[in-house]
């Protein structure tokens, strides 16, 4: 498990800014090949200075979701290779960060995922945050945030009730198994 203790700053839609803070941009004091970042499959020696430069770059994890979000798959992007990237791009769909999920609720325009997404949904409803706002925060129609608010609230009644039910039943099958364990047929 990593642990930053940089505050978290994810990038806004089609914000690009981030680039300018990152360390294979090269200027004039800081002169980075970008071929660096695209070496063949079996060039260590250039892979390994590539992950370098990105483990020093403040904006490597921006990076990473950029190009996850946008579907890139050449060179190094936020410290990973092509083959490491690989199996990220298939799970993104379910990537579920709570940071993402807080910075959309505080009102920042930003790339989330489906799960994320119901995240959004299920903390708007749990905050009574109204419908107006979520709407807003999703960028959909009043009408189809007051929808996702009434599956929400539907989800959370079946838990509850399915939870309510559990209980019951195991109750129930302690009471029956106490009544098998007690010896009623001892003869005096």
């Amino acid at each position: 498990m990593t642990t930053t203790t940089r505050p978290v700053r994810h990038r806004a839609l089609g914000d690009q800014t981030w680039q300018d803070q990152a360390v294979c941009t090269p200027t004039e004091y800081t002169p980075v090949d970008p071929e660096v970042f695209f070496p063949g499959p079996e060039d260590t020696a250039a892979i390994t200075t590539a992950k370098a430069l990105c483990a020093q770059c403040p904006v490597a994890r921006a990076c990473l979701d950029a190009a996850l979000e946008t579907g890139d798959t050449h060179g190094i992007r936020g410290g990973l290779t092509e083959e490491e990237r690989e199996p990220l791009h298939s799970r993104l769909i379910d990537r579920l960060d709570y940071s993402r999920v807080n910075a959309v609720l505080a009102g920042r325009d930003i790339h989330i995922t489906r799960a994320e997404r119901r995240a959004v949904v299920l903390a708007g409803y749990r905050q009574d945050v109204p419908v107006e706002r979520l709407a807003w925060l999703l960028k959909i129609s009043p009408e189809h945030a007051l929808k996702l608010y009434r599956e929400t609230r539907r989800a959370i009644r079946h838990r509850q009730i399915a939870e309510q039910a559990a209980r019951t039943a195991s109750a129930g099958q302690g009471a029956a198994e106490q009544l098998h364990r007690d010896d009623f047929g001892t003869a005096a």
